[in-house]
């Protein structure tokens, strides 16, 4: 055991629940609520592993501390946005810390939505729907380690359990055949899924990146995964769930020259026709009208789409 190494490790804390409240004179009110997982890492750190020596083992529970004192000093805007949060601590971790190379923080939100009456915002009134969930993770990473001169800082964003369903515009058909297929041709179909979308941007500088449109990056990755998977022809034409994963993620990508890359994870959440010949009812293909969910086993689909040269800001 003794000649045993560390390929890799980290520590932190995870599920740091933290809420921050932003109060305008006029009585306008703002909240952003979070659950933020703070990892440190470092060659430095192995020895706790190794040797049980924890002189430069930063406690758990300073992180925590970390992450409400930030909360409270940063300004409210550096503070509402998750990504530009979360850049804030990973890099006040490795500007703190000598022995820390890279600081991981993942900020997971499922954001409070104004109430309205009479069509206008209540000032300080919320709800929550059982909605997808936005997160966003940041890696501080020194650049010349313990120097922590120059860093760079990547964030990946996303969201996951975006659940849609459409009832035509849907096929799987001209596939693989062999003597193990049993899957007929399926000219249309329901097509159903629950998404996850993650895009990611990469900068040496820290303001820079943190004045990108977050927000408005995330509204239009929503915005086009929907709009694609339920209006875009082409997903019509082409509408097995790989074309359309990548159409999805080319509209990302064309409309948002900060982002490098798109991830999508698509699981195929099948919706079959159940059999009622048994009883003289036809409810196959064209006449089919009541199906069967079968939640396992599922399909799924996975890709990364980048444009043809890396995006630069």
């Amino acid at each position: 055991m003794e000649n045993s190494i560390i390929k890799s490790q980290a520590y932190g804390k995870d599920r740091v629940r933290v809420v921050r409240v932003v109060r305008h004179a006029d009585g306008w009110q703002e909240i952003a609520d979070y659950w933020v997982c703070c990892l440190l890492s470092g060659e430095q750190f192995e020895t706790s592993y190794t040797k049980g020596d924890n002189k430069l083992v930063v406690a758990t529970d300073s992180q925590k501390n970390t992450v409400y004192y930030l909360a409270k000093t940063l300004p409210a805007e550096k503070v509402m946005v998750p990504e530009v949060f979360a850049s804030e601590v990973a890099s006040f971790m490795v500007k703190k810390y000598a022995h820390v190379t890279t600081c991981h923080v993942k900020v997971t939100t499922k954001p409070w939505e104004r109430m309205k009456f009479d069509n206008k915002g209540h000032a300080h009134s919320f709800y929550r729907e059982g909605k997808e969930t936005r997160w966003t993770e940041a890696y501080a990473t020194k650049t010349n380690p313990p120097s922590a001169e120059q860093f760079t800082v990547k964030v990946n964003s996303g969201f996951y359990d975006l659940e849609v369903l459409k009832t035509t515009n849907s096929s799987f058909v001209d596939f693989w055949r062999d003597e193990l297929t049993t899957l007929p041709d399926m000219p249309d179909r329901l097509l159903s899924t629950k998404v996850l979308c993650q895009w990611t941007f990469v900068s040496t500088d820290l303001d820079t990146l943190q004045q990108q449109p977050f927000d408005a990056i995330f509204a239009g990755a929503k915005r086009n995964t929907l709009d694609a998977f339920a209006n875009d022809p082409r997903a019509w034409v082409h509408a097995s769930v790989q074309s359309t994963l990548y159409i999805m993620a080319d509209r990302i990508l064309n409309d948002f020259a900060a982002v490098d890359d798109v991830y999508y994870a698509l699981p195929n959440i099948h919706y079959f026709p159940f059999d009622l010949s048994k009883f003289g009812l036809k409810n196959t293909q064209t006449d089919a009208e009541v199906y069967m969910p079968i939640a396992d086993p599922s399909g799924y689909i996975t890709a990364t789409i980048s444009r043809p040269s890396k995006g630069k800001f």
